[in-house]
């Protein structure tokens, strides 16, 4: 589905069982979380602690990913989150994955940018930024501290 040439994509999953949770930060876009059940799963990193994230009933999780973080000039950080599994109840969630168009640029908003307020981040192309982020080296980064100018 196509939104203003940038793209919306949804999926339902369910979790049950045990593994360990691995930690990541989102890099292309936008998620937005509709948890349907009252299992608890989803955690972010707030001050170096694992935090549960409640699921209320008829409420959106949005996660800012980290090319809004890019965007927003840092106004709006990307967070770290994962997801837990309880071995006896299944968790239900429905997600919305927006995603910029590939032949569009991104970095910092323009009017973000002032004296005050220099470019944290540096400008690429939509297309570049995928690539950049298909091939890199897994080696503990987050792709966007490679956007980081300085």
């Amino acid at each position: 589905m196509a939104v203003n040439e940038d793209e919306l994509i949804s999926s339902m999953s369910t979790t049950k069982g045990c593994h360990r949770p691995r930690s990541s930060f989102d890099s292309i876009g936008l998620t937005i979380l509709l948890q349907i059940n009252e299992m608890e799963g989803l955690q972010i990193k707030k001050d170096g602690m694992w935090v549960p994230i409640k699921p209320l009933s008829n409420a959106f999780v949005v996660n800012i990913e980290d090319n809004l973080e890019m965007v927003t000039n840092g106004i709006y950080p990307s967070i770290e989150h994962r997801a837990t599994m309880n071995s006896t109840k299944e968790r239900l969630s429905i997600a919305t994955f927006y995603y910029p168009k590939l032949d569009g640029e991104m970095g910092p908003t323009p009017s973000l940018i002032t004296l005050e307020t220099p470019a944290l981040f540096r400008r690429i192309r939509v297309e570049d930024y995928f690539k950049g982020l298909s091939t890199r080296k897994l080696d503990g980064k987050a792709y966007i501290d490679v956007m980081r100018i300085g």
